[in-house]
């Protein structure tokens, strides 16, 4: 109605230090500058609560000194604010690398080096290590034309545990029988701490997968609750 006041738009959330005068602003956390580019007074970081998507960041004046010591890779809490409807890096904060995240990005690497020994050794550090990003690298690697590479991929794989189980789950059907026994066995090595993902993907599985997941499952000891085994068991309990 034409009386109606405007909608504002949404203030950011008002923090500032302890006993001084607050302004509008957030912080913002990232564990990976992507990107610095001093001339353009911008900075590219990485935002893992959104799956990795990323951000590019207009950066104040007073910050440009601090943009100079940021370098890519690096973890750091940025001071955001509102400014002319742009967000604007006001401060930085930087963190150092985990020694164990920077060591995870040098076997990243090597696990697609062209000779076998490197593949070889950085398939077993990963699995050391339990670095997240290591799943899907490890993945690929259990086609590596080198035995010795798959195994240490094999091992690294059930070493990580639960979160290697939504990578493998495609493997059950794959028309390679080394692979899909491979991810089978695999999965049930894992144990319990497989179960939840594989009923996660149970339920969007088509009729040829869902056949596999159920038998890696029975396998394992752990029968499914269907919908219809859930009616009966009501109807029970109702009479």
């Amino acid at each position: 109605m034409a009386n109606e006041t405007p909608e504002q738009p949404p203030k950011l959330i008002q923090i500032g230090p302890k006993g001084g005068a607050k302004q509008d602003g957030f912080n913002l956390v990232t564990e990976r500058v992507v990107s610095v580019n001093p001339a353009a007074k911008q900075l590219e970081v990485e935002l893992l609560a959104y799956d990795g998507k990323t951000v590019v960041l207009e950066v104040a004046e007073e910050a440009l000194a601090d943009l100079q010591t940021i370098k890519p890779g690096d973890g750091a809490t940025i001071r955001v604010v509102e400014e002319g409807g742009k967000r604007i890096a006001k401060s930085f904060k930087i963190r150092s690398k985990d020694p164990n995240a920077a060591r995870a990005d040098a076997m990243l690497v090597d696990l697609r080096d062209t000779h076998w020994l490197n593949r070889k050794y950085a398939a077993e550090t990963l699995g050391e290590l339990k670095d997240v990003r290591a799943v899907g690298p490890l993945v690929e690697s259990l086609t590596d034309e080198v035995g010795d590479v798959r195994q240490r991929a094999y091992d690294s794989l059930i070493k990580l545990g639960g979160v290697s189980v939504p990578s493998l789950v495609a493997l059950l059907v794959s028309e390679e029988d080394e692979l899909r026994q491979s991810a089978t066995e695999i999965i049930r090595k894992i144990g319990k701490p497989a179960v939840e993902p594989l009923a996660i993907a149970l339920e969007e599985a088509d009729d040829r997968l869902k056949t596999r997941i159920l038998k890696v499952l029975d396998r394992m000891g752990y029968k499914p609750k269907t919908k219809e085994t859930e009616v009966v068991k009501q109807i029970g309990q109702q009479n």
